[in-house]
């Protein structure tokens, strides 16, 4: 069984690593211009260094404990109404996307929220896809709800508050579009009521305390407008020291993610290499011009189709050359952000959120997946679109 996991593990690396070669290839072989390279590495840099820092940030949090008190509270709150249950759910997943990342809502909020319907005894469905389709429609709002986002504010060079000034209308709708479905194809699930549940005990009371002082003051840096990755850093610094004193055991290399860095760190210079050899003028006739209605949805259906076609990320890079403004990227942003809902890969975080719904035993039927993720994305994407003309005032 051991060399069973050991194997899976290896496999699991074989494609980030084969990307990041990739890259490397591209870059040695001139595909990749080293001016272009230094430009991109100096754009992507600061980046990486936040989703390190975050990734960093959000599994010392677990270790502290906090999502699992903070899971015993919603239990509480929930006043045993499996209805009040499944808002509270929808708050924290929320938040934690808005303020933590998609990936963060697929790694760390899916597991606490899909055990606690399985030991209340209700249905985990409804609940693991809340987490995972609000991981996606959620990440819209400010630039560290998401990667696509970083790299556009970068493009943009707006605060994280002005990002937020110029998406918040399709934000909201890709909120409450598929909730609204979630809720019309479970509501007889939503029902009912659920008994009392168990507490967990707190290991470390005053590590738990740093941690929920560290997440306090970390969220307004975050969108006070400081480059996110100092505020990050110095969290996961803090955090790190915190645990070397306290539980030095916890920290394991595994807590690095080494898996999204190699691959995005691949896509970016795979597509970078592509532009560099004319794939911004083949994507020019296709992906329209203009800010008209029909050319924002042109550009956010493109952008939503190429996601699920390959992902979310490498879909983003080929396109945002050919965006041009600040409404046109931000359609873009609907496209790649609220449009991943269909395939697997359309987003690391449905692939991350997958292989943990694996690990508790939870089945998921892709191709049920696929129909539903469909039927959201049609409605919720031109909304968004719409939501975006009419608050933009380009009517």
């Amino acid at each position: 069984m051991q060399r069973f996991a050991w194997l899976t593990k290896i496999r699991s690396y074989l494609l980030p690593a084969g990307i990041l070669l990739a890259g490397v290839a591209v870059l040695g072989l001139g595909a990749l211009p080293l001016p272009a390279f230094a430009e991109l590495a100096g754009r992507t840099v600061p980046i990486l260094s936040f989703v390190l820092a975050m990734s960093l940030v959000t599994e010392l949090l677990d270790e502290a404990g906090l999502f699992r008190v903070v899971t015993d509270r919603l239990a509480a709150l929930g006043r045993g109404r499996v209805f009040f249950l499944w808002l509270l759910v929808i708050a924290v997943a929320t938040v934690s996307t808005i303020f933590l990342s998609l990936d963060t809502t697929a790694v760390l909020v899916t597991p606490v929220v899909v055990l606690l319907a399985v030991h209340a005894r209700i249905p985990p469905l409804p609940f693991a896809l809340t987490s995972i389709w609000l991981a996606n429609t959620a990440s819209l709002l400010l630039p560290v709800s998401n990667l696509t986002n970083l790299l556009a504010q970068d493009r943009l060079g707006l605060s994280p508050l002005g990002f937020a000034g110029l998406v918040w209308a399709p934000a909201v709708v890709g909120l409450l579009v598929p909730l609204t479905l979630l809720w019309l194809a479970f509501h007889k699930d939503l029902r009912g009521t659920y008994g009392p549940q168990p507490v967990h005990p707190v290991r470390d009371r005053r590590l738990l305390i740093f941690a929920a002082v560290t997440v306090l003051v970390l969220l307004p840096a975050l969108v006070s407008g400081v480059p996110v990755q100092y505020p990050a850093m110095a969290a996961a610094a803090f955090l790190l020291a915190v645990f070397l004193r306290r539980r030095p055991a916890a920290l394991r290399w595994a807590m690095v993610p080494w898996r999204p860095l190699m691959l995005t760190v691949g896509l970016f210079m795979v597509v970078e290499a592509l532009h560099a050899n004319g794939l911004t003028s083949a994507l020019a006739g296709v992906a329209g011009s203009g800010e008209s209605l029909p050319a924002l949805l042109q550009l956010a259906g493109l952008g939503a189709g190429a996601a699920n076609a390959a992902n979310n990320l490498p879909a983003y890079l080929a396109l945002e050359p050919v965006a041009g403004s600040p409404a046109r990227l931000a359609a873009l942003l609907i496209g790649v952000n609220i449009g991943p809902l269909v395939s697997p890969w359309a987003s690391l975080a449905t692939l991350l959120w997958h292989e943990r719904l694996r690990t508790l035993n939870v089945r998921i039927k892709w191709g049920g997946f696929a129909v539903a993720g469909l039927v959201a994305a049609a409605l919720t994407v031109p909304l968004a679109v719409v939501a975006l003309w009419t608050a933009s005032g380009m009517h």
